[in-house]
C-alpha cells in the first residue's frame, strides 16, 4: 500500500462546503490526517499540490463498463476522469445473476454496449461471483445492480405477457440472493426487452424486495420522449407504492415534445420529495444520447429472441410494418416519438466491413447511395447482428442545465465504451461538468458541483466512509487545476484523455500519477451491507 502526503492542496471535501488549504496524509489506503498547510511531519513520499484543488474521486452512477473493466484492465477512459467508483449493471441487462442460456441471448443482445471480448472467461453466474471477479482486479472500484430485464429473461423469457404467480416469486428469490451477495439495488430498461413487458404492480413486488434490502430502484424508464412526463409519474408510483428509494437514472427531457419541459420534470420530483418519496437523478452534461441501433426498433419485434428478432428485420412484409412505425407513428423503442434519421448517427460496429458507415447519419448514408433510410437501417442491424451503436441528436440544453442544477442531481456517464465513435462521455463526462459548466458557464459552483459529483451519490449509495474527505475514509481522491482541467473528447475524436487531472488515487494508490496511467488496480467490488434482519 502506498503512503504519501498531499501539500498544499485546496481541500474541496464533497459536503457543498467551500474549500480549504490543507495538507492530506494517506496512509494503508486511508485518510489519516487533514492538517493546516506544513503542519503535518512525515518524511515519505509527497506530493506537492500548490494550485491544485483536491476532491474526493467521483462516482460514475451509471456505467456500462461491466464486461471492458474486466477485459480491458487500464480503463484509462474512466480513472482519468477522476471516477473512483462507477455502479455497474444498468438498464436492466447485464451479466449476473445469469445461466447459460440467458448469458448467451444477453451477450448478443448488449454487445453493443459491452463489446465481444475474445476468449472472455465467464466463470461466475451469481453476483456474489461477479463481484468476487471484480475483486481480483480493476482499475477503480465497482458497485452493482441486479438487471431486472435478465431476471425475467431467465424466468420469463422473451414472451410478452405478465409472469405468472411462480415466475414472479423466482424472479424475487433471485433478486433477494442478488441484493443479499451485495448487490446496491435493481435496474431496469423498459424500452428494452423483455424487461419493458413487466407492468407496473410486478415492478412494485420487485421493488419491495429492493427496499427490504435497503437497496434502491435505478430505472431507464418507458419513455424519454412523447411520454416522459407520464413514465417519470409510473417511477414515482413504483417507488410509493414498494417504500423503496428512487434513482431516476439519465434523467433527461429529450425528442422534440420536451423542448423546454425540465422544469416539468423537477416540479414533478419536487412534489414526490414533499410527499416523502427518497428520490435522486443522474445526468450527463451532453445533449445527445447514446444506445444501439436496433435499441429504436417497436418493441414486438424482439419477441422470441435474436434469431426471431433478424428474421423479422429480413421478412418484406414485417420490413413494411416496421418502416410506418419507425416513419409515421413512432415506435416504443424510439419513445414514442417518429424517427428522424438525421438525428441517427453511426458511433460503432462490430463487422469492420461497415466502418465507413461510423460518423454519418442514417440519412446522409441513404442519401450516397441513393436507398431509402429505412433500407440503410435494416442492411446495418442484419449484417452487423445487432451490434450497431449510434449517437443520438434529440437533447435540449436548457433541459439539460435545469436538471443538473437540482438538489437531488448526480453525475452519471451513461458511457459505452466499445465502437470506433463512441459518445465523447466515455472520456469527457466529469471534467465537462468541470470545466464547461462550472468555470465557463457558471451553472454550478464548484464546491456544489464537486457534491453533485461525490457525498451526494456515495449517500445514495449508503457508503459510510467513501465520497468525503474526511478521516478514516478511504483514499479515493482527484487532484485537478481548476482552471485548466477541461474535457477534450469530441464527437469527431472522442478518445482524448482529459487536462488538467494530474493524480488520481483509488485506495490511496496512484492510477493517474503526473497525467499518466500507471499499472495499478486496485479496485475492488464495492458491497452494499445488507439491512439488519436480512
Amino acid at each position: 500500500m502506498t503512503d504519501l502526503l498531499i501539500t498544499g492542496a485546496t481541500v474541496i471535501d464533497g459536503t457543498g462546503s467551500p474549500g480549504v488549504l490543507a495538507d492530506v496524509l494517506v496512509e494503508d489506503g486511508r485518510i489519516s490526517g487533514i492538517h493546516p498547510p506544513g503542519a503535518a511531519s512525515y518524511a515519505g513520499r509527497m506530493i506537492a499540490a500548490d494550485g491544485l484543488v483536491l476532491a474526493p474521486g467521483f462516482i460514475d452512477m451509471h456505467a456500462h463498463s461491466d464486461l471492458q473493466i474486466l477485459a480491458n484492465p487500464d480503463h484509462t477512459a474512466k480513472v482519468s476522469q477522476g471516477v473512483t467508483l462507477e455502479v455497474l449493471g444498468q438498464d436492466g441487462l447485464s451479466f449476473a445473476p445469469i445461466d447459460d442460456t440467458t448469458r448467451t441471448a444477453v451477450r448478443r443482445q448488449i454487445a453493443g454496449w459491452n463489446g465481444e471480448p475474445d476468449d472472455f472467461d465467464f466463470s461466475w453466474s451469481t453476483v456474489a461471483g461477479y463481484l468476487d471477479r471484480l475483486d481480483q482486479g480493476i482499475a477503480c472500484n465497482a458497485a452493482y445492480l441486479v438487471p431486472q430485464g435478465t431476471l425475467r429473461m431467465m424466468v420469463v423469457g422473451t414472451a410478452n405477457r405478465p409472469a405468472t404467480t411462480a415466475e414472479l416469486a423466482e424472479m424475487k428469490r433471485l433478486l433477494a440472493e442478488g441484493l443479499a451477495q451485495g448487490a446496491a439495488g435493481m435496474s431496469s430498461g423498459l424500452t428494452y426487452t423483455p424487461g419493458m413487458f413487466a407492468d407496473t404492480a410486478e415492478l412494485v413486488e420487485l421493488c419491495e424486495i429492493v427496499a427490504e434490502y435497503g437497496g434502491y430502484y435505478s430505472p431507464h424508464q418507458r419513455s424519454y420522449g412523447k411520454g416522459a412526463l407520464e413514465a417519470y409519474g409510473e417511477m414515482v408510483e413504483v417507488a410509493r407504492r414498494s417504500g423503496c428509494a428512487l434513482h431516476l437514472t439519465h434523467a433527461t427531457m429529450n425528442f422534440e415534445p420536451n423542448k423546454g419541459r425540465g422544469v416539468d420534470l423537477l416540479a414533478m420530483i419536487d412534489e414526490a420529495l414533499a410527499a416523502g418519496v427518497d428520490i435522486t437523478t443522474d445526468t450527463y452534461p451532453y445533449s445527445p444520447g447514446a444506445t444501439t441501433l436496433s435499441a429504436i426498433l417497436p418493441s414486438w419485434t424482439a419477441e422470441g429472441g435474436a434469431d426471431a428478432l433478424l428474421a423479422r428485420l429480413a421478412n418484406p412484409a414485417d420490413r413494411e410494418r416496421i418502416t410506418y412505425e419507425l416513419e409515421q407513428v413512432g415506435t416504443d423503442g424510439c419513445h414514442g416519438c417518429v424517427t428522424d434519421w438525421n438525428t441517427i448517427e453511426i458511433g460503432g460496429v462490430r463487422n469492420e466491413a461497415l466502418s465507413g458507415a461510423v460518423g454519418n447519419t442514417v440519412a446522409a448514408i441513404a442519401t450516397g447511395i441513393g436507398k431509402p433510410p429505412s433500407w440503410v437501417f435494416f442492411d446495418l442491424l442484419i449484417r452487423d447482428n445487432l451490434a450497431t451503436t449510434i449517437l443520438q441528436h434529440v437533447g435540449h440544453e436548457e433541459n439539460v442545465r435545469a436538471i443538473m442544477k437540482h438538489p437531488t442531481h448526480t453525475g452519471g456517464s451513461d458511457a459505452i465504451l466499445v465502437g470506433s465513435k463512441p459518445h465523447p462521455r466515455a472520456w469527457g463526462t466529469f471534467p465537462r461538468y468541470l470545466s464547461h459548466y462550472v468555470r465557463e458557464l457558471g451553472v454550478l459552483e464548484l464546491a456544489d458541483c464537486i457534491h453533485h459529483l461525490t457525498g451526494r451519490p456515495a449517500r445514495r449509495l449508503r457508503l459510510a466512509d467513501r465520497g468525503l474527505i474526511r478521516e478514516g475514509y478511504h483514499a479515493d481522491l482527484v487532484l485537478f487545476d481548476p482552471g485548466a482541467v477541461r474535457d477534450t473528447a469530441t464527437f469527431d475524436n472522442p478518445r482524448q484523455q482529459a487536462e488538467g487531472i494530474p493524480w488520481v488515487l483509488v485506495g490511496g494508490v496512484p492510477v493517474i500519477e503526473d497525467g499518466r496511467r500507471t499499472d495499478a488496480l486496485p479496485g475492488r467490488a464495492i458491497r452494499r451491507t445488507p439491512l439488519e434482519g436480512n
